[in-house]
């Protein structure tokens, strides 16, 4: 059975950083691309960062850029996302996901696996 498993997220103030974790099933990790996403409360989910199976090439949202970064090691079949200079509007619930491909790793319908989701809060 294919598990995502997120960790890492918390409350923190606006302007600190946290680094959230996604464990993935060895069985899938090295030949997926990974992918994390985040949704907040009446909104839809939206595409954060991805990055490519090898960790070569990486995507990020407009929204992000610059202040997260997506990390992955594959000796412990781990993808991490660092996310500095947090502001209120970063909170949400983040999620990592997973697919085979890398044709559009900025949209939620390429990925085929998805973890439960961690809460991210960010105070003013």
């Amino acid at each position: 059975q294919v598990q995502l498993v997120e960790s890492g997220g918390g409350l923190v103030q606006a302007g600190g950083s946290l680094r959230l974790s996604c464990a993935a099933s060895r069985r899938i990790f090295s030949n997926y691309a990974m992918g994390w996403f985040r949704q907040a409360p009446g909104k839809e989910r939206e595409f954060a960062a991805a990055i490519s199976r090898s960790g070569g090439s990486t995507a990020y949202a407009d929204s992000v850029k610059g202040r997260f970064t997506i990390s992955r090691d594959n000796a412990k079949n781990t993808v991490y996302l660092q996310m500095n200079s947090l502001k209120p509007e970063d909170t949400a619930v983040y999620y990592c996901a997973a697919t085979p491909l890398w044709v559009s790793p900025g949209s939620p319908n390429e990925y085929d696996y998805w973890g439960q989701g961690t809460q991210v809060t960010v105070s003013s």
